[in-house]
């Protein structure tokens, strides 16, 4: 059965789903994302790729600035929706919204709940060296993922996966989760169990601090550091090439073998010591130039074993 959905999402990472929704034959009667932001050296406005998506389609979009207004809720209401479906949208949804659709707002979630709640979860993930993780559809709730889960699918992060390898994987099994979802909803036949309260944990807003390389720490741990935030926004290291500390972003690295103070550059191949073990840096990029691999790298900034990297 066809079902009227308020689609809501702002990044790549939600288009699949939209499209996916659409190709099943549901009625997409409004689509909500964040409003254009400013992008590039003109820094012209740009709309979101799920703005873009809905375009192509024709459907109505809508960039509220807040939801929070009576307004907002009545427009909201107005849609007469069946169902809210959220992948990413960036804005939490007040009590009002929650409550318009007849048969409540489902949220695609990536990872498994309660683990990882919030904003980053791809990254956390890896970052803290999970070997597993996937993606929910889950009923909403006012709490940040706290509603009750109603299917998952679950994906092996390997040993060398990066952040954006993994949301490439789970952007395409959340699309077709979320349309087995709908279609059991549209059948009376979604069942949810609630989240377990024991193994929550909470995947914070990445800042700025969080992507300075802390070699300091054992090499497993930076190895999984790097993966956690390549290609974006990239672990970074300093160093000085003659005109003072520099910034450096790690976009691929492997384990490699090795011990001397920690940020020792070893060997020419890229291998940097830590607090335990070594790492070997595969691909790096300075500030304003494209990526390259790491020998080259090291041509262009005349540096070698012995070399100290912050």
């Amino acid at each position: 059965m066809s079902l009227r959905v308020v689609f809501m999402g702002t990044p790549d990472f939600a288009v699949p789903t939209l499209s996916e929704i659409v190709g099943q034959g549901h009625d997409v009667v409004a689509v909500y994302t964040r409003a254009p932001a400013a992008a590039g050296r003109g820094m012209a406005l740009k709309p979101s790729p799920v703005h873009t998506m809905a375009d192509r389609f024709g459907f109505p979009v809508l960039t509220p600035k807040t939801l929070r207004t009576e307004e907002a809720a009545e427009i909201f209401r107005s849609h007469n929706a069946d169902v809210a479906v959220v992948v990413a949208y960036g804005m939490l949804l007040p009590k009002a919204v929650l409550e318009a659709p007849e048969l409540g707002c489902l949220n695609l979630h990536a990872s498994l709940l309660p683990r990882w709640r919030g904003a980053a979860p791809i990254q956390r993930a890896i970052m803290a060296g999970d070997k597993e993780t996937g993606v929910a559809v889950m009923r909403m709730e006012e709490g940040l993922d706290t509603g009750p889960v109603a299917m998952v699918e679950r994906v092996a992060i390997a040993p060398d996966m990066n952040a954006g390898e993994l949301h490439d994987r789970l952007m395409v099994l959340g699309a077709d989760l979320m349309v087995r979802a709908l279609a059991a909803l549209s059948r009376g036949g979604l069942s949810f169990t609630p989240q377990p309260e024991e193994g929550v944990t909470y995947a914070h807003k990445l800042k700025n601090e969080d992507a300075l390389i802390d070699w300091s720490k054992p090499a497993q741990a930076v190895h999984d550091h790097i993966r956690g935030l390549s290609p974006f926004p990239g672990a970074y290291f300093t160093a000085d090439f003659g005109k003072g500390q520099e910034r450096v972003k790690v976009l691929r690295a492997a384990m490699g073998k090795g011990s001397a103070s920690p940020g020792t550059l070893l060997d020419n191949d890229g291998t940097i010591s830590c607090g335990e073990g070594a790492i070997r840096l595969i691909q790096v990029q300075r500030a304003g130039k494209g990526p390259v691999a790491f020998e080259e790298f090291l041509r262009g900034v005349r540096l070698g074993p012995g070399a100290q990297f912050a």
